[in-house]
């Protein structure tokens, strides 16, 4: 659990929830962004400080555990806490409440990347940072699991990246993902269910113009696993697994 950390309440815009009051995930995606950037910043390791070196931050991994989906509430409190790095990768931890209530827990990892070159840059020695030191695990961290392949493909989609879905790095923004591999699922399904655990591995960008190709299938009546893949190179870009309530 984060007991210090940084901290910010946020009111619920009606962009970023659905028409039942339930907050979009690509909302969730985007509050945990932008928190952790703003705390880097001020932690002197964010955007400002590693793009004159030449570097960027890209997500790995999440892991979201929901003890209790935000619906129908006015605001939320978003917390976060860098939880340090090894010699290739970062991790930072969030936690999502409605008032004193802690709604769901989330674990992610990041790698800093020379922007030229895409190459893996060793955390230590790029930021050499007092503020950001060694990870150490503890009892109650959060943990990632392994994405099974696709046995069939109960349903497909393809979208275009649009110039909207572009980040500061151009490439697609990390949650917009999350909004292609939900897209082809039916309105009712979503109506009925609610995110409880999804787990989402980053394999590779993709760029302004290129082709996505969504594709879901529904491994039980309540869990979904999604390939987003390139649709010109076949190249996976994201995979989920979502259990639902």
């Amino acid at each position: 659990m984060i007991k210090n950390g940084y901290k910010r309440e946020i009111e619920l815009k009606y962009s970023e929830i659905d028409y039942d009051k339930s907050l979009k995930p690509y909302s969730l995606l985007n509050y945990f962004q932008d928190i952790a950037s703003d705390n880097a910043e001020e932690l002197g390791f964010g955007y400002s400080y590693i793009t004159p070196k030449n570097l960027m931050w890209v997500l790995l991994k999440y892991r979201i555990e929901f003890d209790k989906y935000p619906v129908d509430i006015p605001y939320v409190t978003v917390k976060t806490e860098p939880r340090g790095y090894n010699r290739l990768f970062a991790y930072r931890d969030f936690e999502i409440y409605e008032g004193e209530k802690l709604l769901g827990r989330a674990a992610s990892t990041w790698s800093l990347v020379d922007i030229d070159t895409l190459a893996i840059a060793n955390v230590e020695k790029s930021l050499q940072n007092p503020n950001f030191s060694k990870f150490v695990a503890r009892e109650d961290d959060l943990s990632f699991v392994k994405i099974p392949q696709l046995e069939k493909i109960d349903i497909e989609k393809e979208f275009e990246v649009r110039y909207n879905d572009l980040d500061v790095n151009r490439h697609a923004n990390n949650g917009n993902y999350i909004v292609w591999a939900f897209e082809p699922l039916s309105f009712e399904f979503k109506s009925e269910h609610k995110p409880k655990i999804i787990d989402m591995v980053y394999k590779k960008e993709i760029k302004y113009g290129e082709k996505l190709l969504s594709q879901v299938q529904f491994i039980d009546n309540k869990t979904t696993l999604h390939y987003l893949k390139n649709s010109e190179t076949g190249d996976d870009l994201c995979l989920i697994k979502c259990e639902w309530y």
